[in-house]
């Protein structure tokens, strides 16, 4: 198809020229389809969206394609495609949109990237919950710029993250896709990735907007009942970072009602705050089904099209994966006076917008020459997921000084548990092997990737490695026990490997709709943990899971605990490293480990009727590691703590200096942590939080100074009159390793118009 002047394809021009050149162009049929999507399913898809199955395309492609259409679903993602396959379909696709469509207007093509782009024999990243167990955003954005570089090449345009809700409870399915507990840490880790990807080229899209972590009883899909203080303090915070910071150019709305209006119809989340409030100007794309769920699970909409009108009219552009309240419905909401025209053309604007900056209107090929010879698991991205991986392992405790383990013993090491054998229990729920592979067991993982069981072998090759599963992830079967005790009751030490593997909707332990009832260890994991206990051999307890499990009954009993977040395709290696001492652990918990699977409070972030209470109450929430705790080799000195003045401004910034030294005999990573407290406030407001952190190369006996420019903002909460402030009144700074070990301390006053000293 050959098009000639038509202003809206000259690079020429301004793109808002061109895109209203092309509005004015475009019948309302044109213009309502480039707010639909089509996803192309495989004959038996199973469900990688909630409900998938339910929502089955009526029509045929001509048909849907007819008038054009906003986005294509998942091309490369849905069925395990080589990257040549996936390539030639996702060219086919677009000549097949491009030559349907009066106009010619391609569509853009997004995919999810939670843990890597997610499609056949690309390499599978640790699990958001293990970057932000980093605490390293410059090592973020690096990886995101690598999964971008990727997805570019492979003529993608969108991807489907990052997941920047807050962790408010440890039994929700999903808390391995979230960057932790902390408002703050989210927000940088957040940014960063979007940083990485944004510059790649591709449209990042911050997800679930907003409150769906904050969920009632943990549940995937229940309803959110917080107040307007949490909501504006700790669940919206990261959303603005990552758009201020990161430059995301689109959002996802959150599946939940929030105090009982659904995310996908409220037009005071996607309009007031989003747009009015945060300037957003780029795209709000609905999460898989949520406009149809408006009538079928919220019941808000009497019927499917009265639904896709309460959506776009609440702000959402574009109704993803594919089109069922839009599309023809759409148009006849307008035609009947239902809907305004203006807003739809305010949607297709931004879509518009979107196509002509990704290039899509500028006559070169829809996906680039070379699409199919794409190294999907290159050298590159292994050597970040083997840095992230490496970076992200937590080191709980060594009091029986069991590690490190000599990588030259010859001892015997029995290796136990579910964990050490299967590399399924390596990577999260929307890794591509968990995700889509299980309902394709002939086609194995699609990459190579070890199990822990192999690492250590290359690790430790001189030791005599004995290997008993004892029990499964999940599942009531204790008949293995005995025999695993018996392996470790003659073993010099134990290396015993517990935790989760991912899946979907049930189909894991952990994962999208995988919510734990509490927090025990799954199936009969504790079992296995108290029989290997039992036998006295000295046990290191390794923890791979996308949740923290509760570890109190274990916390005094094992010689070293270690925590892995799922670590992704590397992992094997760098726990093994971890282990060995090749590595020296420097991950720090992004959420707390419980105690108690019972007793959960599942944030640090408590204001002080949360603590311990005694006489009050015999529950005790304190956690067995705090948010924040991760050991080293060497031993780490927090020196000192200083300001520059004692008083600043409530609209300036505040200096802290810290000083660290190494005092152990090797180089280690410090991650120094600034922590505030509000001592008197007019609500209550919790004990500490992080306002800084830093990650601090250090070698053996080197101190350094890291500096904290703290903006005054980072004091600021939503006071009694509803509204945002920074109150002056006295802040306790305070700094250390966790949030509950905080060494140094500095107390400064916030005052308006404070004088700059110095």
């Amino acid at each position: 198809m050959t098009f000639v002047n038509e202003p809206w394809r000259d690079r020429g021009r301004p793109s808002a020229e061109r895109v209203e050149a092309l509005l004015a162009e475009m019948t309302l049929e044109e213009k309502v389809a480039q707010l639909g999507s089509v996803w192309l399913q495989t004959d038996d898809p199973g469900n990688v969206a909630p409900l998938q199955d339910r929502f089955a395309a009526v029509e045929g492609l001509e048909e849907r394609l007819r008038d054009g259409v906003g986005h294509l679903t998942r091309v490369y993602g849905t069925a395990p495609l080589s990257a040549a396959e996936g390539a030639a379909r996702l060219r086919e696709l677009q000549e097949r949109v491009v030559t349907s469509n009066r106009l010619g207007v391609p569509a853009i093509a997004h995919e999810e990237c939670l843990t890597g782009f997610a499609t056949f024999g690309a390499t599978a990243y640790p699990t958001p919950l293990a970057w932000a167990a980093t605490f390293d955003p410059g090592l973020v954005e690096r990886m995101a710029a690598a999964i971008g570089a990727d997805l570019r090449a492979a003529g993608v345009h969108q991807g489907l993250s990052p997941v920047l809700d807050v962790v408010r409870d440890y039994r929700w399915g999903r808390v391995e896709e979230t960057l932790g507990e902390d408002p703050h840490l989210v927000g940088k880790i957040g940014a960063a990735y979007v940083r990485g990807l944004e510059g790649a080229g591709i449209i990042a899209t911050l997800k679930h907007f907003a409150g769906y972590a904050a969920s009632r009883a943990a549940r995937n899909h229940a309803p959110v009942s917080i107040g307007p203080r949490e909501l504006a303090d700790v669940i919206l915070p990261p959303f603005e970072v990552a758009l201020r910071e990161g430059g995301a150019r689109s959002v996802m709305n959150s599946y939940t009602d929030l105090d009982g209006v659904p995310a996908a119809a409220s037009a005071d989340l996607l309009r007031r705050v989003l747009r009015d409030e945060w300037g957003f100007e780029g795209t709000v794309v609905s999460d898989y089904w949520s406009v149809p769920f408006l009538a079928s699970m919220h019941r808000v909409a009497e019927d499917v099209a009265a639904a896709g009108a309460i959506a776009l009219t609440a702000g959402i552009d574009v109704e993803l994966p594919d089109t069922r309240g839009y599309g023809r419905n759409l148009v006849e909401q307008v035609k009947a006076g239902h809907v305004d025209e203006a807003l739809v053309d305010e949607s297709v604007r931004r879509v518009l917008r979107q196509k002509i900056d990704l290039g899509l209107l500028d006559g070169g090929p829809l996906v680039p020459d070379g699409a199919e010879d794409v190294d999907l698991d290159s050298a590159r991205n292994r050597e970040l997921a083997a840095e992230v991986a490496e970076r992200s392992i937590v080191l709980l405790s060594n009091t029986g000084r069991a590690l490190p383990v000599d990588p030259l013993t010859t001892g015997r090491l029995a290796v136990i548990g579910p964990c050490a054998g299967d590399p399924r229990t390596l990577m999260g729920c929307y890794s591509f092997p968990n995700h889509v592979l299980d309902r394709f067991p002939e086609r194995g993982m699609g990459l190579p990737v070890a199990s822990i069981l192999e690492g250590l072998t290359a690790e430790f090759p001189h030791a005599d490695v004995r290997h008993c599963v004892g029990a499964e992830v999940s599942g009531d079967d204790a008949s293995g026990i005995p025999a695993a005790a018996e392996v470790a009751a003659q073993a010099d030490l134990v290396l015993l490997f517990v935790g989760d593997r991912a899946g979907m909707f049930g189909g894991g332990t952990s994962g999208e709709g995988c919510d734990a009832a509490d927090l025990r260890l799954p199936g009969r994991q504790a079992d296995l943990v108290e029989a290997v206990l039992a036998t006295g051999t000295p046990t290191v307890l390794v923890v791979v899971s996308g949740r923290p499990y509760a570890l109190g009954a274990y916390q005094d009993r094992v010689a070293a605990a270690v925590q892995a977040f799922f670590p992704g395709v590397e992992g094997a290696a760098a726990v093994a490293g971890v282990l060995s001492g090749r590595v020296n652990p420097s991950g720090r918990l992004p959420v707390q480990i419980p105690y108690s699977p019972s007793v959960n409070p599942s944030t640090y972030l408590q204001p002080p009727l949360g603590r311990k209470a005694e006489g009050i109450t015999v529950l005790d929430p304190t956690p067995a590691f705090p948010f924040g705790h991760g050991l080293s080799y060497a031993a780490i000195t927090y020196e000192a703590m200083r300001t520059s003045q004692a008083e600043y401004g409530t609209d300036g910034a505040v200096d802290v200096r810290v000083s660290v030294r190494n005092d152990g005999d090797r180089r280690a990573e410090e991650v120094v942590q600034l922590y505030a407290t509000d001592p008197v406030a007019q609500v209550a407001r919790p004990e500490q939080w992080l306002v800084g952190f830093a990650r601090v190369p250090l070698d053996a006996g080197e101190s350094r100074e890291v500096v904290f420019e703290v903006p005054a903002e980072a004091f600021s909460f939503t006071g009694l009159g509803g509204r945002r402030l920074v109150e002056p009144g006295e802040i306790v700074l305070s700094s250390g390793p966790s949030a509950a070990d905080l060494p140094l301390s500095a107390s400064i006053r916030l005052v308006v118009n404070a004088r700059k000293e110095g």
